[in-house]
């Protein structure tokens, strides 16, 4: 836990902050610099200062459709009344750790390795169920070949068979026994 102020972070406050965007762990901005307690305005304008720093693999801002379906999902203020103007950014595991070293502040440093320890933990605990995807996948794809050969099978087997014999019909309706001629 790092202290901040007198108060302390956990590790789960953290864990609570990182967001799956475009199939990557990532965390925003604005909770970013409530991490490293600082605003979002210093942050960011750190970040530009620094831009070399943050590839596209560390660090992309949100599309218009990707915040909105994030609004919609966790609490991001809309962009009304003393809410964001502008698109976030998004900070992956390492572009956490630059931007900590781009802030260059005792809370930032000591929080950073909080949030990789995060990231690492959520990394750790979601490691399984994509061993587990994969097996499925694998599964999936070994029935489906099965349940052609299972059915290929039966038709084979079909056509083997001798075909059911029939038995005569009986007559139907009323039937009178007929004395025989004299």
């Amino acid at each position: 836990m790092v202290r901040e102020r007198n108060a302390v972070i956990p590790i789960e406050r953290v864990e609570t902050k990182i967001l799956l965007v475009r199939g990557q762990k990532v965390i925003l901005d604005s909770d970013l610099a409530d991490l490293y307690g600082v605003s979002t305005s210093r942050l960011n304008e750190q970040v530009k200062r620094n831009i070399a720093r943050f590839p596209s693999d560390f660090m992309f801002q949100l599309t218009k459709r990707e915040l909105t379906d994030l609004m919609s999902q966790i609490a991001i203020s809309s962009s009304g009344w003393g809410g964001r103007r502008k698109l976030p950014y998004a900070f992956t595991e390492h572009g956490a750790i630059m931007a900590a070293s781009v802030l260059n502040s005792q809370q930032a440093v000591e929080t950073s390795v909080f949030v990789v320890r995060a990231f690492v933990k959520l990394r750790r605990l979601l490691a399984p169920y994509k061993e587990l995807a994969k097996k499925l996948r694998e599964l999936e794809e070994k029935t489906k070949s099965h349940d052609k050969h299972i059915v290929a099978l039966v038709e084979a087997i079909r056509l083997l068979m001798p075909a059911p014999e029939q038995k005569p019909k009986e007559p139907f309706g009323f039937h009178s026994k007929k004395k025989k001629s004299e």
